[in-house]
């Protein structure tokens, strides 16, 4: 069972600290949880309810109204609010709510909304990176199992390949050529994938060979291909072992292509910049490169 402070439940819910302890005053929301030492805490249940409250008043229903109801109809109440497409127009916490049922035509149901209205590219960098980054959090605390990465994950690469499908490239218009893969023990496919996305939707003629790919492997895709660019990530893999002497044979096996690098590894142990080697920090970085 996860424990949770204000705090926590503040950044997972988008509703602010005072807010709740205004709820907790004046409807008797929530359990009055205690540790010994008289801290305020919260769990599970208590943050699936404030989840759901937080979605029912954003969307127009005002606290006074849903202080009457219990939790099994607030509950109702949201799982009904899912049959009005625009109740999700600016929210994302239906999504959330989706994945702790794992309710995958619930979850499908907002997605394919917010495609249709805002399209592919904005819905990941409008919704589903933030969901990924609450998501984070929560596995911090306890609160994710793996069953609920996975069904985020699994839908979500789904996505990717069909939109990416979709995408018709001109190749008579190319100039640059990108090499994509991820590396052995490296798990974040999703990530590699959309960025496969990115570079397709702005005509980069982009070979990806998936995941699990050997310095071997590397090396002869580019004898290959020929590649003006190589993209990784290094997220998981290299977290005991030093990255920077897999970089120096990248770059032996590579001729004079760039090397293109991001992931959590290579900020932690501060690989630099050089004439070859660029690092990339963020999504907002890989966009604007692209």
């Amino acid at each position: 069972m996860a424990v949770y402070t204000i705090n926590d439940i503040e950044k997972l819910s988008g509703v602010k600290a005072h807010t709740i302890r205004i709820w907790e005053k004046r409807y008797d929301f929530l359990p009055h949880r205690r540790t010994d030492t008289n801290i305020r805490f919260y769990q599970d249940e208590d943050l699936e309810l404030i989840l759901n409250i937080a979605h029912l008043n954003r969307n127009g229903l005002k606290i006074s109204k849903i202080a009457n109801l219990s939790p099994e109809e607030i509950k109702q109440k949201v799982a009904n609010s899912c049959d009005v497409d625009a109740i999700f127009d600016q929210q994302i916490d239906g999504l959330m709510l989706s994945m702790f049922e794992l309710n995958e035509f619930k979850f499908l149901k907002i997605l394919n909304h917010k495609i249709k209205e805002f399209g592919f590219e904005k819905t990941m960098d409008n919704f589903i990176y933030p969901l990924l980054d609450k998501l984070s959090i929560m596995w911090i605390a306890g609160s994710v199992k793996s069953v609920h990465e996975n069904f985020i994950n699994n839908i979500i690469k789904r996505k990717l390949i069909i939109e990416i499908d979709k995408i018709k490239t001109d190749y008579t218009t190319i100039t640059k050529k990108f090499f994509i893969y991820l590396p052995e023990y490296e798990a974040h496919e999703m990530s590699i994938l959309y960025t496969y996305y990115l570079l397709k939707s702005h005509g980069v003629d982009t070979l990806y060979l998936g995941s699990q790919l050997t310095i071997n492997d590397v090396k002869d895709a580019f004898d290959i291909f020929k590649p003006d660019y190589i993209f990784t990530i290094f997220n998981d893999s290299f977290s005991e072992t030093p990255l920077q002497p897999y970089i120096d044979s990248l770059l032996e096996k590579t001729g004079n292509s760039k090397i293109i690098l991001s992931g959590y590894q290579t900020i932690q142990q501060k690989i630099q910049d050089t004439d070859r080697v660029h690092i990339l920090k963020s999504l907002e970085e890989i966009k604007s490169f692209i």
